[in-house]
């Protein structure tokens, strides 16, 4: 069967790249979710199933976030384009998608600290929403939970750019929004047992072997993305005619 290039921006690719590198964001959104819950009343506090909307709100405004961010990496992805032929631009948008998911892998590994420095590319835009954020505290209501989420979901982070990075090459802003979401769907499992299993969590994502296990299957990703013809899953069907 011919290999369909499109796989490499599917969606089980985006909600896997969100899967995997969610535990390592613990330590970060962990810290935003304690804010969250630490301002809620003791009564909401005391009881897991009172508080578990309060934390899915708070991560349904940061996946709205992701969405909205990925539609406009899709259009970036339209005005790049018109300047170069379609097949050549998203194929130089493909390999830089990897270059940058690669790197990510290297970073969770642990072999490439540097990375960090990319979450600067969104840290004037950061600094201009973060207020509207903090002003939410404490949170009252699900309604002002899910406005935090909104807020914290454009916190500068490399992961989230990584993965906008393949959304970039999705074809159109519709899809690269798709995408996005179906990341923010695979960061979902982990970032939402912070508020309610943090111990467990937490420690898993301090185990150096389990770090780059993640990081050599980000990489791994990224490899099927500059080199989707390499990917077994990557198949069209075949339309057979009969006579």
């Amino acid at each position: 069967m011919p290999f369909d290039p499109a796989f490499s921006t599917s969606n089980l690719v985006a909600f896997l790249m969100g899967l995997v590198s969610s535990l390592h964001c613990i330590g970060m959104c962990g810290s935003i979710i304690g804010t969250l819950t630490l301002s809620l009343s003791p009564e909401i506090r005391k009881s897991k199933s009172m508080m578990l909307p309060f934390v899915f709100n708070y991560n349904l405004g940061r996946i709205i976030s992701y969405t909205i961010a990925g539609a406009l990496a899709g259009l970036a992805q339209t005005l790049a384009i018109t300047y170069l032929s379609e097949i050549h631009g998203h194929r130089i948008l493909q390999i830089l998608s990897a270059m940058i998911m690669a790197s990510a892998g290297l970073y969770i590994a642990g072999w490439f600290p540097r990375f960090a420095y990319i979450e600067k590319i969104g840290l004037h835009f950061w600094r201009k929403i973060e207020p509207f954020g903090r002003k939410l505290i404490p949170v009252k209501n699900r309604f002002q939970a899910l406005l935090f989420g909104m807020v914290w979901g454009w916190l500068p982070c490399g992961l989230v750019y990584a993965a906008l990075a393949l959304a970039a090459t999705a074809g159109d802003a519709g899809k690269s929004a798709l995408t996005m979401l179906f990341f923010g769907l695979g960061t979902l499992p982990a970032v939402m047992g912070v508020g309610i299993m943090t111990d467990l969590l937490a420690r898993l994502s301090r185990l150096h072997g389990f770090r780059k296990a993640i990081g050599l299957f980000m990489i791994a990703l990224a490899l099927l993305a500059a080199l989707p013809w390499l990917n077994p899953m990557a198949f069209t069907s075949i339309h057979i005619t009969t006579h």
